[in-house]
């Protein structure tokens, strides 16, 4: 497994996008999981397994979570109100979950004995830049409170850093690709969706920059930061992208990727209009690779043909309209309620 001796390893939010791929690949790799999770989508599409604990649980209840720290060696962290749309519809609901109980969080598990705390942040704390590589000691210009709490959870995880408590941050790039409970609402999955149901893609502006990285390579980086060397990752900051893209550019990947799978269809139209979302930024990953040896290996056009044949296998029923696929739908549904 690794030199470690990490072998329960606890992810918040692990009912998710990223969870419904990681928590199995782990498994598979010998690790015992936990899965500590609110459950705003469920948890049907985990994988039924003797080495797997899931928890329905608040990542704001710090006693119920510190109870499940007992015993867990690592701990992932990527519970969170996920993207600006979803946290600007109850800022204070997304600053208590992003924000508020993460120093506590962090503070419970040192406490309860944890080993190594892995903190998912987000490249999007970077906001806007015109540097051609946005390295890990860029400044952080968070342009929503989505970004800004990303940023400032980690220093008060690096704050609690001690032997025998190792914390490392990762910056993932935009995540895309298929997964059992996959997103719909993230750049290349949105224009996907689009280009093989409705014919027709529309992109608001294009010039923006975005990296982005497929979701198995995320998962990857996650093991990786579970198996290396304590002073390699000790108090560090990670990018972690692989394809930084126009938006404009996104689109003409999908249309290419959507005519080759669906060969009987007429070709995809692109329609450009304005956009208010300023974010770009072009992202430097050479410092995983450098220190961990880690480095991405699937593209934009592989998440998308992915997509596609997940499309093709039935396994994104209604995925025009299925709340399940759309963060902040499925937040709004659960405020009405």
């Amino acid at each position: 497994m690794n030199a470690n001796n990490i072998r329960k390893v606890l992810i918040t939010g692990g009912a998710g996008y990223v969870g419904n791929v990681l928590v199995p690949q782990l498994l598979g790799a010998g690790y015992e999981v936990v899965v500590y999770d609110v459950m705003f989508f469920g948890c049907d599409t985990l994988p039924t397994h003797p080495k797997l604990t899931i928890v329905e649980g608040d990542v704001r209840d710090t006693a119920k979570l510190a109870a499940q720290f007992k015993g867990v060696d690592a701990v992932l962290h990527l519970a969170c109100i996920a993207n600006d749309p979803s946290f600007d519809l109850d800022p204070t609901l997304g600053r208590s979950i992003n924000f508020d109980c993460f120093e506590p969080m962090v503070v419970a598990a040192k406490k309860a004995g944890v080993k190594r705390f892995v903190y998912c942040s987000s490249s999007s704390v970077y906001g806007v830049s015109e540097k051609p590589n946005v390295t890990e000691e860029h400044e952080l210009v968070p342009l929503t409170d989505y970004n800004k709490y990303k940023g400032m959870c980690e220093p008060l995880l690096f704050k609690h850093q001690a032997p025998g408590f190792t914390c490392v941050t990762i910056r993932p790039a935009t995540v895309c690709g298929y997964s059992p409970r996959t997103r719909l609402d993230l750049s290349v999955n949105i224009l996907t969706n689009l280009a093989v149901n409705k014919g027709k893609i529309t992109v608001f502006g294009g010039e923006q920059m975005r990296p982005n990285l497929h979701v198995n390579d995320m998962c990857d980086a996650y093991q990786v930061l579970l198996e290396a060397p304590d002073d390699k990752i000790s108090g560090q900051i990670f990018n972690c992208g692989y394809q930084n893209l126009k938006i404009k550019d996104i689109a003409l990947v999908v249309r290419k990727v959507v005519a080759e799978e669906f060969p009987d269809r007429g070709a995809v139209e692109i329609e450009t209009t304005p956009s208010n979302d300023l974010r770009s930024y072009h992202i430097n990953s050479d410092k995983i690779q450098r220190v961990l040896g880690y480095a991405p290996k699937r593209t934009v056009e592989d998440a998308v043909r992915d997509l596609c044949k997940a499309f093709k296998a039935g396994k994104l029923p209604n995925s025009l309209e299925d709340d399940r696929y759309f963060n902040v739908r499925r937040m709004k549904l659960m405020s009405a309620a």
